[in-house]
């Protein structure tokens, strides 16, 4: 009998062995890696304890007072250190109660896991950004204290020499030229507005052209069969009533349209033929001398021994709305166009955003001109071109303050490479405008390569 409860004893624990065998064998499929090892744990006292109760002596059984059987404690059972204790049973129990069953419990600790040291790894390279943006900052603005801002001294020296030389320019005119009908000239350009860079070396003078209303109109670029958007052509109307003569400026017509071409040399033969610029630079203690044939006509006035000033005298026209001056396209076979006049609306806008919230368009923008004046590779993009760009820049951003010059900037060359990318940068105040279309192919496509290549360190434009 002993030896048939032994082994009856030993068959239950093999069964019993090997049902736990099983369990553990396919908890960690159910479970995942730290359930199973909770669950081991857990069913590895259990089976202890069960393995000592089976094979303790045998105690002799008693009825209790309800009149129930039950074991009586073993002795030995309370001195092994090993085994748990009633605490311990009840943590356990309540353990293996709260153990979740679903294999994608712990999935989701694995990807909370994943994910916060995906956040760490994040935060870390937004601070390894955040430090490369602060060191960019702080380059932008010692290159803008360097080499971008013009001393306030020199900007009113040239501003006087400016000055002074449209008083004499107007008074000549007026003296030799009684009956050309113009309005009131004017100083204008970036220095005007405070956009010049670098140094003071650039000014414009606007001669207003008076035109009658019923005599001539203006036909936009985009009309014609040059469908060219930003240029204009100025017709002459109603020949047949007032007749070839009838306006001042019929003698500048040419294939019944005024040609802008033809009235600065108009007035060439008269500004760089006529005046006696040596005599008016020694009374004035500046040396004038007209420039080199550019595009336009131009005075070099150097007012101090390292200070040289250009002065563009540019003819302009209003028809109703429009505004154009005469600066002619690149390219000779349109010189019977005239320039849409965008730069002061421009300028007007870009300093309202400015004044409205003490932005850094204006800075950025300058920066931009300093870059691409400084660098030989860059000097194909102009002015208007940097404006429209921070223009468009500002439609999508809002915040502009002083600490996010860096970004704004890195933004607005990854905008220029895009608007190059593609060949076309719309006008901000006129979108059928494209202001890239008096550059070549290969011009375009050295541009963007030049500030592509620099994308990746944008410190080395400071360099240039």
């Amino acid at each position: 009998m002993a030896g048939a409860g032994e082994r009856k004893g030993k068959k239950d624990d093999n069964g019993i062995g090997t049902a736990i065998d099983f369990v553990l064998s396919n908890a960690r499929l159910v479970l995942g890696v730290g359930g199973a090892a909770m669950l081991g744990i857990a069913t590895l006292a259990v089976k202890r304890m069960y393995d000592r109760a089976i094979s303790a002596p045998t105690s002799p059984t008693r009825l209790s007072q309800s009149g129930k059987r039950s074991w009586e404690e073993p002795s030995w059972l309370g001195s092994s250190s090993r085994l748990l204790n009633q605490d311990m049973k009840t943590n356990l129990s309540r353990s293996l109660q709260t153990l979740p069953t679903d294999s994608s419990a712990f999935e989701m600790d694995l990807g909370k896991s994943t994910k916060h040291k995906s956040s760490v790894k994040r935060s870390q390279v937004e601070l390894k950004k955040s430090r490369l943006r602060m060191s960019l900052q702080e380059k932008l603005f010692a290159y803008y204290r360097r080499k971008v801002a013009i001393p306030v001294e020199e900007q009113a020296r040239a501003k006087q020499a400016a000055v002074d030389i449209c008083a004499e320019l107007r008074g000549f005119l007026r003296a030799k030229l009684p009956d050309m009908p113009l309005r009131e000239m004017y100083l204008s350009g970036s220095l005007y507005d405070d956009l010049q860079v670098v140094t003071a070396d650039h000014i414009q003078l606007i001669v207003p052209l008076v035109l009658e209303k019923n005599l001539w109109s203006c036909i936009p670029g985009e009309d014609t069969i040059m469908n060219i958007p930003g240029f204009c052509l100025v017709r002459r109307e109603n020949p047949e009533y007032f007749p070839r003569g009838s306006s001042y400026w019929d003698r500048c017509v040419v294939g019944g349209y005024l040609s802008p071409r033809s009235v600065a040399d108009t007035f060439e033969k008269v500004v760089a033929g006529s005046i006696n610029w040596p005599a008016i630079g020694s009374l004035l203690d500046y040396v004038i001398r007209p420039a080199a044939p550019l595009e336009s006509l131009t005075l070099e006035v150097q007012y101090e021994r390292d200070r040289h000033l250009l002065i563009d005298f540019l003819p302009s026209v209003t028809l109703g709305d429009t505004v154009l001056v005469a600066k002619p396209h690149r390219l000779a076979q349109y010189d019977n166009l005239w320039r849409l006049s965008l730069r002061p609306a421009e300028t007007a806008r870009l300093r309202a955003l400015d004044q409205a919230d003490s932005g850094c368009r204006s800075l950025c923008l300058k920066i931009l001109k300093a870059i691409c004046k400084l660098s030989p590779p860059l000097g194909r993009l102009s002015a208007s071109q940097l404006t429209n760009v921070i223009l468009h820049l500002a439609q999508e951003e809002t915040d502009w303050s002083q600490d996010v010059l860096a970004d704004r900037f890195l933004q607005a060359l990854r905008g220029l490479i895009g608007y190059l990318e593609v060949g076309v940068l719309p006008s901000a105040l006129n979108p059928k405008v494209n202001l890239f279309t008096e550059l070549t192919p290969e011009e375009v496509d050295e541009l963007g390569y030049t500030l592509y290549s620099s994308l990746s360190e944008p410190e080395v434009l400071l360099q240039m």
